[in-house]
């Protein structure tokens, strides 16, 4: 492989919003002329928390379809099922070997998420060694993630680092692949909190599925405030967040957004941000309605990247297993 390696993995954990696709699915279609890019559905990470089997299975294709339908193209990125790359484990259990429980306790998802539960199972403790897994098994040079990852990038470092100071150098040290710079896509009910699928209500996020009369009453609803002119400012953050997603669709910078709007109240512009979401979405849902519907191409799609993946993966797993002392015939 003549480019280096770009790794990411998404859960399928429900439907993605209009942040994930602007921060993050719109851009993975340009890497693919740069790098050599792994598109990862992380479905074992998503059993961390109960699933309903049927659901995850559901939600794992739903992913796949949508990561083609935002330009990942199958001949030039390796898109596949993290289950179906057991790779990825094997190596996950070669690493816990080196992984302090100190190191594993400190972690801030976990931390976060152990206070939640009732009772705390071995799997949300370990989770994070079967994330450094997925990015060293392939090489990866870069992770593209934002900030609120960076503490996993450090671990995945470290343990790079710890294996090949022990046994030799092995694996490629990852760095984080910085985003373009661009908007920051807030609540449209809190926007001074990051757009959450996962928020209790339902008006403060639009995901990239959303039909076309639901985006518009949702945007209609965005909180904004009582100064009643358009302007790009912290003092105004309702009516700065319909400004940046305005200018993401279109293309263009927020302050160019705000000249647009000057003349205009916060109805019209909640009318111009609702049709310039429908019109950059339209494409995208369509082509997602195509592939979901091709269950033959999306098994192939599933199962041709599964194998190159497989294929990349057990390079370094025979290394890995040689260096550590394990007997292979």
């Amino acid at each position: 492989m003549d480019k280096k390696i770009v790794f990411s993995a998404i859960q399928p954990s429900g439907s993605l919003t209009i942040g994930n696709y602007l921060g993050a699915l719109s851009n993975f279609s340009e890497l693919q002329k740069d790098y050599n890019c792994l598109y990862c559905v992380a479905d074992m990470h998503a059993i961390t928390v109960p699933q309903k089997p049927a659901d995850l299975r559901r939600r794992t294709l739903d992913l796949i379809a949508l990561y083609v339908a935002c330009g990942i193209d199958p001949d030039k990125s390796i898109l596949y099922i993290q289950s179906q790359v057991p790779e990825h484990t094997e190596l996950a259990w070669v690493l816990n070997t080196i992984t302090s429980v100190g190191q594993l306790n400190r972690m801030t998802q976990f931390k976060d998420k152990s206070q939640k539960q009732k009772e705390v199972y071995a799997g949300l403790l370990n989770y994070p060694v079967l994330m450094v897994a997925d990015i060293l098994l392939y090489q990866t040079s870069y992770v593209p993630v934002g900030e609120d990852q960076r503490q996993h990038i450090e671990l995945t470092r470290d343990i790079a680092e710890r294996f090949n100071t022990r046994y030799s150098p092995t694996f490629t040290i990852p760095d984080i692949l910085a985003p373009k710079v661009g908007a920051r896509i807030m609540s449209l009910q809190n926007p001074s909190s990051k757009m959450s699928k996962s928020d209790a209500d339902e008006n403060a996020f639009i995901l990239i599925l959303d039909e076309p009369d639901v985006i518009r009453r949702k945007i209609k609803r965005a909180v904004t405030d009582s100064i009643g002119e358009v302007h790009y400012s912290d003092d105004q953050p309702g009516v700065k967040n319909l400004l940046d997603i305005y200018s993401s669709f279109k293309h263009i910078t927020p302050q160019e957004a705000e000249k647009e709007f000057a003349q205009a109240g916060y109805g019209e512009l909640k009318e111009a941000v609702a049709e310039a979401v429908v019109e950059g979405l339209a494409p995208v849902q369509k082509r997602y309605k195509e592939i979901r519907e091709d269950k033959d191409m999306l098994e192939s799609i599933c199962k041709t990247g599964a194998e190159k993946a497989s294929h990349l993966a057990q390079r370094t797993l025979r290394k890995v297993y040689r260096k550590v002392g394990f007997a292979q015939f």
